[in-house]
């Protein structure tokens, strides 16, 4: 397993923007998948979007889909998660979670399916 610590996290009007960074302990960051998560209250954890260890496959939640972009520098053992036209309710938690794997193409869409899973940021969206 690997130690995730999420930060960019914060409050912001809608229509604003915020990038949440994921950094990760380890040696072999390359070889996980991540993926973004996010809980608001009263709600299960949901997929917001994914990425393969080689960043070159990615899938996003329709929620997600035109607004956020997630990436990967796996020079900085970092996964970014771009958010952009936020709206109130895009307010949760977010978390990034990690899978390791040996296939450098797969993405991973549920949450049963990562191993490692960081802290959490809270984002919230103002009207």
């Amino acid at each position: 397993q690997v130690q995730l610590v999420e930060s960019g996290g914060g409050l912001v009007q809608a229509g604003g923007s915020l990038r949440l960074s994921c950094a990760t302990s380890g040696r072999t960051f390359s070889r996980y998948a991540m993926g973004w998560f996010r809980q608001a209250p009263g709600k299960e954890r949901e997929v917001v979007c994914a990425v393969s260890s080689s960043g070159g496959s990615t899938y996003y939640a329709d929620s997600a889909k035109g607004r956020f972009t997630i990436s990967r520098d796996n020079a900085k053992n970092t996964v970014y998660l771009q958010m952009n036209g936020l709206k109130p309710e895009d307010t949760a938690v977010y978390y990034c979670a990690a899978r390791f794997t040996w296939w450098e193409g797969s993405y991973y869409r549920t949450s049963s399916e990562y191993e490692s899973w960081g802290q959490g940021t809270q984002v919230t969206v103002s009207s």
